[in-house]
């Protein structure tokens, strides 16, 4: 044997390289662990797989309010810092402010609550097998109300009802009934019917059915469907100063008569701001309420 040659297995001998220590392969290196395994074959730390996710982050819980209390400090000292003449002083004198956005708050949250007493309701209705042939007009019926120009409506609203904060509610109800009824239907239509029948088949009553199973599975359609008609609301609340329901819109449109840039913006920026701030409390609220057996991992 020549000199260097090691043995059988050894460097450079018929046995191949030997491995290098830690290397985990061959006989002299531990096992090497199996994917998401930790020392010795234990399980790793951590969820198993399929666990569902957070549901709240720190990303959808802080940059929304903080982006938007940022506008809303810009604003405050860009309106401290220019001049007001006696006209826009008058527009934004004592609690002026506060108690058109409080109107404004009023006016989106009512229509809502009352949006949601008849579209939820209604559209559990119309999946009924008895109801079920009056849906397509009643969606027709509810279709019409959103198509028609929310100010046109309110106008033809103050020749049947007249002026006041409820003309405005009607009106808003009216045009924000359609995404909670058409998103119930579609909710409850999009459940497999075989679970309705194992439902069934086990003893549950028609209306245990529908509480226990078929709303629950629903939730996240009608949850979207009551944040758009949040969103919707404050918007068209705006209108409301048109037919004497009072909001955010008294300061923008009296911002646009008198010709008056820090009115006119400052009613502007709490509008959005309020609109911004609704759809991120739904959002949340439409995490928080999901069904656990629906989240995804």
């Amino acid at each position: 044997m020549s000199a260097g040659a090691g043995p059988p297995g050894g460097t450079g001998g018929p046995g191949g390289p030997a491995a290098a220590p830690g290397s985990g392969r061959g006989p002299a290196g531990p096992e090497e662990p199996a994917d998401g395994a930790g020392p010795g074959g234990r399980p790793a730390a951590g969820p198993p797989d399929g666990t569902p996710a957070r549901r709240l982050t720190w990303h959808s819980l802080l940059v929304t309010p903080v982006v938007l209390a940022l506008v809303l400090l810009a604003t405050y000292l860009w309106i401290t810092a220019v001049p007001l003449d006696s006209i826009a002083e008058n527009a934004l004198v004592g609690d002026t402010v506060r108690v058109r956005l409080w109107q404004h708050v009023k006016l989106t949250a009512i229509s809502t609550f009352w949006v949601l007493v008849i579209a939820v309701p209604l559209g559990v209705a119309l999946t009924r097998r008895r109801l079920r042939p009056a849906a397509p007009v009643v969606t027709s019926i509810a279709n019409i109300g959103q198509a028609t120009p929310a100010i046109g409506m309110l106008a033809l609203l103050v020749v049947w009802l007249g002026i006041g904060p409820g003309t405005a509610l009607v009106g808003m109800v009216v045009y924000a009934v359609l995404p909670v009824l058409s998103n119930t239907m579609a909710g409850l239509r999009a459940i497999d019917p075989t679970l309705i029948e194992a439902s069934r088949g086990i003893g549950m009553s028609a209306a245990g059915t529908l509480s226990r199973i078929e709303l629950p599975l629903a939730v996240p359609l009608i949850l979207a469907g009551v944040r758009t008609a949040l969103v919707l609301n404050v918007g068209t609340a705006t209108l409301a100063t048109f037919v004497g329901g009072g909001g955010l819109g008294d300061i923008i449109t009296t911002g646009i008569v008198t010709q008056r840039m820090p009115v006119l913006v400052l009613g502007s920026v709490l509008t959005v701001v309020l609109a911004l701030l609704v759809d991120w409390l739904a959002s949340l609220a439409e995490q928080l309420l999901r069904p656990h057996g629906l989240e995804t991992g």
